[in-house]
C-alpha cells in the first residue's frame, strides 16, 4: 500500500500568523508526533518551535538547541523534544539513538531535518519555512502518512492555500 502524501502552503504575513499555525498543529499532536523543519538561516524555525512549545504547555524559555543538539522539556500532557541537527553528520546523528525520541511518548521537532532525512520516520510532517521579507513567511507543509496528510488537507480547507 502506498503512503498517503498531501501538501499545503501557509502564508504568514506576520509573526502572529506563524504562531497561529504552530498552535493549530499543537492542538493535533499525540505521542510520537514528528515535525521536521527546514529553511534558511533566520527563516523562523526556532520561533516556530517556541510558539509550538508554548501551545503544548511548555513553561519557560525555549531556545535553539544548536550546540546541545537535543533539549527536553515537559509540556502539559506530553514531553517536548527540540532538536537541531545542523552541526551533525548523518553518522553522528545515527549514533544518538534518535528513534527513542521519534517513537517515544513525546512530541519532536527537528530543525534542519533534511540533513538526517534517512533517519526520520516515514510518517512525519515536513515544514519548509521561507523568509519573504519583514515578518512574512511562506511555510510549505508536506504530510507523509494518513495522519499528517490529513492535517495538510484540513489546513488547506482552513484557508492555508491563500
Amino acid at each position: 500500500m502506498q503512503q498517503q502524501i498531501s501538501h499545503a502552503t501557509w502564508l504568514a504575513q506576520t509573526e502572529q500568523d506563524t504562531v497561529t499555525l504552530a498552535e493549530q498543529l499543537a492542538a493535533w499532536v499525540k505521542p510520537g508526533t514528528l515535525l521536521a523543519l527546514d529553511g534558511d538561516l533566520g527563516a523562523g524555525k526556532t520561533r516556530f518551535s517556541q510558539a509550538f512549545a508554548g501551545a503544548i504547555g511548555v513553561k519557560g524559555i525555549v531556545n535553539s538547541p544548536t550546540f546541545t543538539i537535543i533539549k527536553e522539556y515537559e509540556g502539559n500532557q506530553l514531553p517536548f523534544y527540540h532538536m537541531d541537527v545542523y552541526r551533525l553528520s548523518l553518522e553522528e546523528a545515527d549514533e544518538l539513538g534518535l528513534d527513542d525520541y521519534f517513537y517515544g511518548d513525546g512530541v519532536t521537532i527537528v530543525e534542519w531535518a533534511s540533513l538526517i532525512k534517512e533517519l526520520l520516520p516515514a510518517e512525519r510532517l515536513e515544514l519548509y519555512i521561507e523568509h519573504l521579507g519583514d515578518e512574512a513567511r511562506r511555510i510549505q507543509l508536506t504530510g507523509y502518512g494518513d495522519i499528517y496528510a490529513g492535517w495538510c488537507e484540513v489546513l488547506s480547507k482552513l484557508g492555508a492555500d491563500r
